[in-house]
C-alpha cells in the first residue's frame, strides 16, 4: 500500500465519522485515466481537499498555500498525499513566485495525472462563490501548449448542510467536463491570459451550476424555507440540493417583483415567529398525537439500551473528549471557515492518543491479550457512543418538542394555517415564474400560470 492509500483510508474513515452522510454525484464524470483537473469551491477550508482525496479512486495532487507547510503537523500529511506548494500574493505582500509550482503541475498533467484545485483562491463562509482565479485554465492551457496533451477540466460542487457541525451532511457533486477547444488553443499561441479569461469563465458556469449561491446568510436561510415549503416529502439529499440551487439562481432575477418581495417578507416573519416558539418547520407538518409521541420515545429508549453496554465500555473516554472537542473547535478556530478543519483534526489527534494509551495501560497491567480485547473494543465502544449521544439528543428534541406543541396549542395552529398559506403561494409563484427551459424536479412544478 502507498503512502497516498494510507492517507486516504485515514481521511476517508474520519470524514465518514465526521459527516452523517456524504452523498457523491456524478463521479461518472471522471476520467479514469487522462490528464484532468478537479477544480472546486472552498467553503470549508482543508475539508474540501480531503473530501476529494477520500471520494475520488485517482490519486489526486493538489496545490496548496505554501504557509500550510510550515506547520509540523500538517507538512507530512501534504507531502504524503503529493500536494504541491503554491505562493499567495496575501501570503507574501505580493512578491510571489510559483514558476516551479506550474512546471511541477504541468508535468503532473502532461503525464496523464490528476490534480485539483481551488479557484476561488481562499477557502471563505460567504453564501455564495467569489470570482474566480484564472491559475486553473492557466495550467491546463500551458499543459496543452507544451506536450499537445489536452487536460480535462471537472467542475467540483461541494455543498455543506451545516458545514461546521459534526455530523451533518455534505453533497459532492462532479459536473460536466469543461475542454479545452481548437479556438480556445489556438488564442492561447498569443493570448494565454485572455484564453485563461475565457476558460475560467467557462468553468464558473459549470460551478455555479453545482452550488447554492445567494446575496448573503439571511437571504439564503428565507430562501431554504421557500424550498422546504415548496417540496415534497421524503426527497433525497441530492434533490434538496438541486432545489436549492434553483431557488437561489432564479430568485436572483425576479427578487423586485412585488409578489416575490411581498412572499420574501411574509416568509421571514413566520420564520421569526416559528424561532420565538422555539419551533421547526417540520414540527408543523406532524400530528404529535400522544400514543405515537409515546411510541417514538419508546424506540428512541430501545436503541439506547440496545448501544448503551457496548459504550459504557469506551465511553468515559470517548464521550469527554467529543464534548470538550466540540465547544473547544469554534474557540481555537482563527476564522468560521476552518471550524470544521479544526474539529476533524483535534479529533485525529486526540482519539487515537487516547485510544492507544487505553491499549498499552491493558498490556501493562493485563497483559497482552487484554491489550488486543482493548484494540477491537475501542472502535467497537467509539461507535456505540456516537449511537447513543445520537439517540439522546433525539430523544431530547423530540421531549422538548412535544412539551411545546402541548403548551402552544393556539400558536401552532395558527403557524399551521400561515404555513399553508405560504405554501399555496409558492407553488403559485412557481408555476408563474419558473423558466420555460427548466426540467421539471416534481410533478407539482407544473402549477397553472
Amino acid at each position: 500500500m502507498t503512502l497516498y492509500s494510507a492517507l486516504r483510508g485515514v481521511l476517508a474513515t474520519a470524514l465518514r465519522v465526521f459527516f452523517r452522510e456524504i452523498a457523491v454525484v456524478g463521479d461518472e464524470q471522471v476520467p479514469a485515466d487522462g490528464p484532468l483537473i478537479l477544480a472546486g469551491n472552498h467553503p470549508n477550508s482543508l475539508i474540501d481537499p480531503a473530501l476529494l482525496v477520500a471520494v475520488t479512486p485517482r490519486q489526486v495532487r493538489f496545490a496548496a498555500k505554501d504557509v500550510l507547510f510550515r506547520s509540523a503537523l500538517l507538512r507530512p500529511v501534504l507531502a504524503g498525499l503529493g500536494a504541491v506548494p503554491i505562493a499567495r500574493k496575501a501570503d507574501h505582500a505580493g512578491a510571489n513566485d510559483n514558476s516551479d509550482a506550474f512546471a511541477t503541475l504541468t508535468n503532473v498533467l502532461a503525464g496523464g495525472g490528476a490534480m485539483g484545485i481551488f479557484p476561488e483562491g481562499l477557502s471563505h463562509d460567504d453564501a455564495h462563490l467569489h470570482e474566480l482565479k484564472t491559475g486553473a485554465a492557466r495550467i491546463a492551457l500551458q499543459t496543452a501548449l507544451a506536450s499537445g496533451v489536452r487536460p480535462m477540466l471537472v467542475p467540483v460542487g461541494l455543498n455543506y448542510m451545516r458545514a461546521k457541525r459534526f455530523r451533518s451532511r455534505v453533497l459532492v457533486q462532479f459536473g460536466a467536463p469543461v475542454a479545452i477547444d481548437d479556438a480556445l488553443l489556438e488564442q492561447a499561441r498569443t493570448d494565454l491570459f485572455g484564453a485563461g479569461r475565457a476558460l475560467t469563465a467557462n468553468l464558473d458556469a459549470g460551478l455555479r451550476s453545482l452550488t447554492i449561491n445567494a446575496a448573503d446568510w439571511p437571504t439564503l436561510r428565507v430562501l431554504d424555507a421557500v424550498r422546504r415549503l415548496y417540496q415534497p416529502r421524503g426527497i433525497s439529499f441530492e434533490a434538496r440540493v438541486e432545489l436549492a440551487r434553483r431557488f437561489t439562481t432564479v430568485y436572483a432575477t425576479i427578487a423586485d417583483k412585488p409578489e416575490v418581495a411581498a412572499l420574501f417578507a411574509r416568509v421571514q416573519a413566520w420564520l421569526e415567529r416559528l424561532e420565538a416558539a422555539g419551533l421547526r418547520d417540520r414540527d408543523l407538518g406532524r400530528d404529535w398525537r400522544p400514543l405515537e409521541l409515546v411510541g417514538r420515545s419508546v424506540g428512541h429508549l430501545a436503541l439506547l439500551g440496545l448501544w448503551l453496554p457496548l459504550a459504557l465500555a469506551g465511553g468515559v473516554l470517548h464521550a469527554p473528549i467529543g464534548l470538550a472537542i466540540s465547544f473547544a473547535g469554534p474557540l481555537v478556530s482563527p476564522r468560521k471557515d476552518v471550524v470544521a478543519t479544526t474539529k476533524l483534526l483535534m479529533g485525529l489527534l486526540a482519539m487515537p492518543a487516547v485510544a492507544a494509551a487505553f491499549v498499552g495501560a491493558a498490556w501493562h497491567w493485563y497483559g497482552t491479550g487484554a491489550a488486543i480485547a482493548a484494540a477491537i473494543l475501542m472502535p467497537i465502544s467509539g461507535l456505540a457512543t456516537l449511537r447513543v449521544l445520537e439517540r439522546w439528543l433525539a430523544l431530547q428534541r423530540l421531549l422538548t418538542t412535544s412539551l411545546r406543541i402541548f403548551s402552544l396549542r393556539r400558536e401552532l395552529r395558527e403557524l399551521r394555517t400561515e404555513r399553508d398559506e405560504l405554501e399555496r403561494q409558492v407553488v403559485e409563484l412557481v408555476g408563474r415564474y419558473k423558466p420555460a427551459d427548466m426540467v421539471a424536479l416534481f410533478p407539482r412544478d407544473a402549477v397553472p400560470q
